[in-house]
């Protein structure tokens, strides 16, 4: 949702709203934030990294946010365990949330028939919906955003331009979907035959629990047969291709372009990190991280750490590296030995 930066507070009233402890002057006025690099006058700032404590005696910023362990600084602070966290929520503090659009329904929208939208949802220029949708309270549709038959989207969704959800799809409460995503698209699906190639169609939908997030120009395909699932709190970065009846768990991060094949099933809090590749029919646990650029071919236990193509676990994969970075020495001593 937009933001506008027009409301000021003490440093005490800000500390009382992340539950923090003041040190300094809690007298001071914070009417924004910004980096400790670049923060000035009446801005607050925060260091979630050992590696910017340097900074911080000549920041310009008015006050800091830090954590127990940082360095002793005349700046009026706040403390808390959790900067990164305290940094969020001052964000949402400082710059409160505004409507994209107002309630309604844009005269160039397209509303075919039987349709339910709630009367606090707002539907935005050019978008298109069509048969049998059900659109819940407080949305936003931005504009240009396309919605198929049947498909259900719940409470408090905030849909950017250019989203396509297509027939079947269900969509849970307080899921933000940014720009260009599609949810429902056909999964990649094919039979050999005499003359080749032989479509299978997709019937199945995609199912999008409660408080999820899916960035731009992400892909969800609709399964083959049933759903494709997606669980609670679970946020995807952009340009993640998620294959047709995968199924996600709650509370997982999938960073950006990270591609997983049809019918995998992964488990919860399970964190992709970017460019990772999962090919199909496999079991990922729960709690399972899996370092950027690997490329999963088995089941993955649950609660481990995997790296590397193909993925083992972690320390696995940093001896065989440790090991390939040897391989030169090693061969120039083989060729002494072949000498003599």
């Amino acid at each position: 949702m937009k933001t506008k930066a027009n409301i000021s507070f003490t440093l005490n009233e800000i500390a009382s709203e992340v539950n923090g402890t003041v040190k300094g002057n809690g007298d001071v006025i914070i009417n924004g934030i910004a980096s400790i690099q670049t923060a000035i006058e009446k801005q607050i700032t925060f260091i979630a990294n050992k590696a910017y404590y340097q900074y911080l005696q000549d920041t310009k910023a008015s006050a800091v946010i830090l954590s127990p362990e940082a360095p002793e600084t005349d700046l009026p602070a706040i403390i808390h365990d959790n900067p990164y966290l305290t940094f969020a929520k001052v964000i949402n503090l400082l710059y409160p949330e505004e409507k994209f659009i107002d309630n309604g329904i844009d005269l160039s929208a397209v509303i075919e028939k039987n349709i339910k939208i709630d009367s606090s949802t707002g539907i935005g220029a050019l978008c298109h919906i069509r048969d049998e949708a059900i659109i819940g309270k407080n949305c936003q549709l931005v504009s240009s955003v396309f919605i198929g038959r049947n498909v259900t989207i719940g409470d408090n969704c905030l849909l950017y331009p250019g989203v396509k959800i297509l027939d079947n799809c269900k969509i849970g409460n307080n899921v933000i979907i940014h720009a260009g995503t599609v949810i429902g698209s056909d999964g990649f699906g094919y039979a050999e035959s005499e003359k080749g190639l032989y479509k299978i169609k997709q019937v199945g939908w995609v199912e999008i629990g409660n408080d999820v997030e899916l960035g731009s120009n992400v892909s969800v395909d609709r399964g083959a047969i049933g759903p494709t699932k997606i669980g609670d709190r679970t946020k995807i970065d952009n340009l993640v291709q998620i294959g047709h009846n995968v199924e996600i768990g709650t509370d997982c991060i999938i960073v950006s372009q990270v591609g997983i094949a049809g019918s995998t099933k992964i488990g919860n809090r399970v964190i992709l990190a970017g460019q990772v590749g999962v090919v199909g029919h496999l079991i990922i646990g729960d709690d399972v991280k899996v370092g950027a650029q690997s490329g999963v071919k088995n089941n993955l236990e649950t609660g481990k750490t995997y790296f590397g193509t193909p993925a083992h676990l972690f320390m696995e994969t940093s001896r065989i590296e440790a090991s390939l970075r040897k391989l030169p020495d090693l061969f120039k001593r083989v060729k002494k030995l072949e000498q003599k």
